[in-house]
C-alpha cells in the first residue's frame, strides 16, 4: 500500500533557503541566542529538541511571506524564531501527552529527559516566545500570535476529547487539525503581510494560504502514519491508531468499510493499540482511504495557491507555491 510514489528532487529546500540570502542563517542565530538560559537543564532540553532535525517549514514560511509582501526590514527574523519556539513547545508537550518515544527518527525529549523536564522546558519556550513578541514591538503581531497559541491549546484539548471516540466526524477532525496545526501556519504568513504593511485583502489572502497549507500538511501527515516506513517518516507507523486517534484515513475507512471492518476499526479506536494493525491497514487500502485523504490535501493546496493570486509575482512567491506543492508530495 503506497500513498504516493517517491519523487526525486520534489523540492530543494536548501535552494529555497539560499534564495533568502542571510535571512535563514539569521533565524538560526536568533534561535540560538534566545535559547540561552542560566538553568543548565533548560539549555540541554531546548537544544536537544531544536537540534533534532525537522524541516523548519514554519519559520521558512514567515521569511518568505514577509519578503513576498515586500518587507525590507529585519523583524521577520525574530518573528520566524518566535513561530519556531511556539511549534517546538507544542512538540514537547505533545510527546508527553501522547507518550511518544520517537520523533523525526530520534528519541523524543520525553524519553531522554523525562516528562517533567519536557513539560517545563515547553513552558520555558512558550514564555520566551512572548518575551520575543514584546521585542518585535507591534501589538497587532502580538495579538495574532497570542490568539494562535491559545487556539493551538484548544485544539489539543479537542483532540483529547476525540481520542477513543469512533463517532468523531470528518468535520470534528478538520476542526482539530485547523486548530492544532494550520493555525500556526496561518499566523506565520499573516505576520509577514502585517510587517510589510499590506492591505487587509492581502493579509486575508496570506492567511488563507497559510491555513490551507497547514490543513494539507496535516492531512498528508495523518496519511503517512499508515503508509510510510519508520526510517522515512521518523516515527512508528500506526502511532495514531495506537493512541486511539480517529484521523481522516480511519474516519473514511469506517464510513466506507464492510460491517466487519467497521467493527474492527471501531474497536481499535475505542481501545487503542496495534494488535489488529494488519487487517485495519487492509481495510484502509480497500476503501481507498489514503487516496481520499490525499485528495482532500490536494484540494487544500489548490486553495492555498489560488489565494496567492493577490500577491505580486516574485521568486519568494514562487517558493511559497513550491512549498505548497511539496506538502502533498513529501514522504516524511
Amino acid at each position: 500500500m503506497q500513498l504516493v510514489q517517491p519523487a526525486p528532487d520534489v523540492l530543494d529546500l536548501e535552494a529555497v533557503r539560499a534564495g533568502l540570502g542571510d535571512d535563514w542563517p539569521a533565524v538560526n542565530r536568533e534561535i540560538l541566542r534566545q535559547l540561552k538560559s542560566d538553568v543548565a537543564l533548560v539549555n540541554s532540553v531546548a537544544h536537544y529538541i531544536i537540534g533534532s532535525g525537522g524541516k523548519r517549514l514554519r519559520p521558512l514560511l514567515v521569511l518568505l511571506a514577509a519578503r513576498a509582501c515586500g518587507y525590507a526590514g529585519q523583524k521577520h527574523v525574530l518573528a520566524a524564531a518566535i513561530v519556531e519556539f511556539i511549534h517546538t513547545a507544542t512538540l514537547l508537550h505533545d510527546d508527553v501527552v501522547d507518550d511518544s518515544d520517537l520523533r523525526r527518527g530520534q528519541d523524543t525529549a520525553k524519553r531522554v529527559f523525562g516528562n517533567e523536564a519536557s513539560v517545563l522546558v515547553g513552558d520555558f519556550l512558550y514564555s520566551r516566545s512572548f518575551q520575543m513578541m514584546v521585542e518585535v514591538g507591534q501589538m497587532r503581531i502580538m495579538d495574532v500570535l497570542a490568539d494562535a497559541t491559545n487556539t493551538i491549546a484548544e485544539g489539543e484539548v479537542l483532540q483529547l476529547m476525540n481520542c477513543n471516540d469512533p463517532d468523531t466526524t470528518e468535520e470534528q477532525y478538520l476542526e482539530v487539525i485547523y486548530r492544532k496545526t494550520a493555525k500556526l501556519f496561518e499566523a506565520g504568513v499573516l505576520i509577514g503581510a502585517i510587517l510589510a504593511d499590506q492591505s487587509r485583502a492581502v493579509e486575508d489572502a496570506m492567511a488563507t494560504y497559510g491555513r490551507e497549507l497547514g490543513i494539507a500538511f496535516q492531512l498528508v501527515d495523518d496519511a503517512l502514519d499508515y503508509d510510510a516506513n519508520q526510517e522515512q517518516f521518523g516515527k512508528n507507523i500506526g502511532d495514531d491508531l495506537a493512541e486511539g486517534k480517529p484521523t481522516m484515513p480511519l474516519i473514511h475507512a469506517l464510513r466506507r468499510g464492510s460491517p466487519q471492518e467497521q467493527i474492527l476499526i471501531r474497536r481499535a479506536i475505542e481501545h487503542g493499540g496495534q494488535r489488529e494493525i494488519a487487517p485495519i491497514l487492509a481495510a484502509i487500502d480497500r476503501t481507498g482511504a489514503l487516496a481520499y485523504t490525499l485528495g482532500r490535501a490536494r484540494e487544500a493546496v489548490q486553495r492555498a495557491v489560488a489565494a496567492l493570486e493577490r500577491v505580486p509575482d516574485s521568486a519568494y512567491k514562487a517558493s511559497l507555491v513550491s512549498l505548497a506543492q511539496f506538502a502533498v508530495q513529501r514522504r516524511h
